[in-house]
Parts: structure tokens; sequence; C-alpha cells
């Protein structure tokens, strides 16, 4: 069975991360896979939001695979099969996999289901919503092993939470809990493990209910204004308005809203 599950329902897109036997480390295999997912999700018209989570109950993530990835991300040894040749040839496929960028601008809900460690936090702090088990742990743990969460986590993280928490998270390598997690704004919602997914899942239906073109502008708005000078960051929200109002489901929502209907939105 592959690795990484990805079907498309209802406008969602769900991705799992499907290694539960090694608490779903990220093989090379998983990290190609996954930046193709992603191209993929960006072109494909019919997909609204994606939902990411894990397999199994012991974890979302526990980070790259220590025996596959990392030898081959710190070319320490050669690759042996097909997925680590093309991982050897192209390393930034691991910041695409991670979605450490600021052009994909689909919605991204994560399901936490258990452990989010070293690179499970990294690809988490490239979603948008985050719904955690009340089981779940986080932790950036590279620094203990003589790296650095260099997967977008030195960038985001003290964009996402307080510079204090950022720092703890990042340097003292300890994981923290779910609540913590919670009280800090790492995740959205903390939740019994039996209803992680529901709870997700229902955020993402909600979101679906957004025109494909707004939604993907709003998201855009805030990430390429994020940190900005307010005169660029308004002109970039004001660009992003713009383009959303020249669609034709900026027209249809107001229209179905006066008409007592649900609107009809087709991403265009």
């Amino acid at each position: 069975m592959s690795p990484i599950l990805y079907e498309i329902r209802d406008g969602i897109a769900f991705v799992t991360l499907n290694r539960p036997e090694k608490r779903n480390a990220l093989t090379p295999e998983m990290v190609v896979r996954l930046a193709r997912i992603w191209d993929e999700v960006a072109d494909e018209e019919s997909v609204r939001v994606v939902l990411v989570t894990g397999a199994g109950e012991k974890a979302f993530s526990s980070g790259g695979d220590l025996g596959t990835l990392i030898p081959i991300m710190m070319r320490t040894r050669e690759p042996e099969d097909e997925w680590e040749e093309q991982l050897a040839a192209r390393r930034s496929l691991l910041y695409e996999a991670l979605l450490r960028n600021d052009t994909f601008f689909k919605p991204v809900v994560a399901a936490v289901n258990g452990p989010a460690w070293a690179g499970g936090t990294e690809f988490l702090l490239g979603t948008d919503l985050r719904v955690a088990a009340d089981t779940a742990t986080f932790a950036l743990t590279e620094v203990r092993r003589g790296l650095i969460p260099g997967g977008g986590s030195l960038v985001r993280l003290a964009r996402q939470v307080s510079w204090a928490d950022a720092m703890e998270l990042a340097l003292v390598g300890d994981p923290i809990g779910a609540a913590h997690a919670l009280r800090i704004g790492l995740v959205n919602r903390v939740v019994p493990f039996d209803q992680v997914r529901c709870v997700a899942e229902d955020l993402a239906h909600r979101i679906a209910l957004g025109a494909p073109v707004a939604l993907a502008k709003s998201k855009e708005a805030m990430i390429r204004s994020n940190g900005r000078p307010f005169s660029d960051a308004f002109a970039i929200e004001s660009e992003c308005t713009i383009a959303n109002a020249k669609t034709e489901d900026a027209k249809e929502g107001p229209r179905a809203f006066m008409e007592k209907r649900d609107p009809v939105f087709r991403g265009r």
C-alpha cells in the first residue's frame, strides 16, 4: 500500500501519511509523492480545501526517517532506489513536500491524531487550521541531533506564536502537550482522539462552502502581506480583492443571497 493516501471528495483533497508502523516518519518516497500531490492539488479546480492527517494512533508524524530521508538530505550515502535518486537530484522536493513556500494558496486543515515531532511539526506549520487530539504532543527536536529545523520552522514559528514560545520550541527541543499548544496558538482546537477526524472534516467542509477563488485569494493576501509594512500589505490586499471581484463567483454570491438560495460557485 502506498505510504501516502490521496483522494478527492466533495471539494476536499484528503491526504494521509500512511506509515503507522513507523510513526508516519517521512521517507524519500513520501516526500516525492507529497510534492507531486501539492502540484496536482494546486491545479485541480475541484479542490477547495485540503485535509491532511496521519494514519493510526501512534503519531501524526515523527519527522524525517533517520535511516532513509536524513542520509539522502545530508549526502552521507548514495541513493538506493528511484525515490532516493529523485530526492538526491532535487533536494528542494523536501521543502515542496513540507509546503515551505509562499505560493500554495488553497487552505489546508490538519487533523493531528498524535505526536508531531521534528519534521512533523515543520509540516504542521505549513498548514492553516489545526485540530489536535488531547494526546498529541509537539516538538522541534532537531538541535538535540545536531541539526536545525530548516523546513520552514525558523521562519514560520515566530510568525505564528510569540517570540518566547517560538524560541523555546526551537532551542529547548522538549515536547509540549496539546493544551500548551492551544494556549500559545499553535493549534485551533483540542479534542478527544476519536473526534479529531470528524472535527477537522467539519472545518474542511465548512471552508469548502466558500468560493474557490475567494478562499485562495484570502489566503494569498494574508501570506504575501505577512510582515510587510502597512502600505505594501494593503496594496497586496487590494490586488487580491480586485482580482476576486472580477470573478463570476463574486457576482453569484450576493445574487444568491438576495434570491434566498445557496450559491453555486464555479471557481471562476
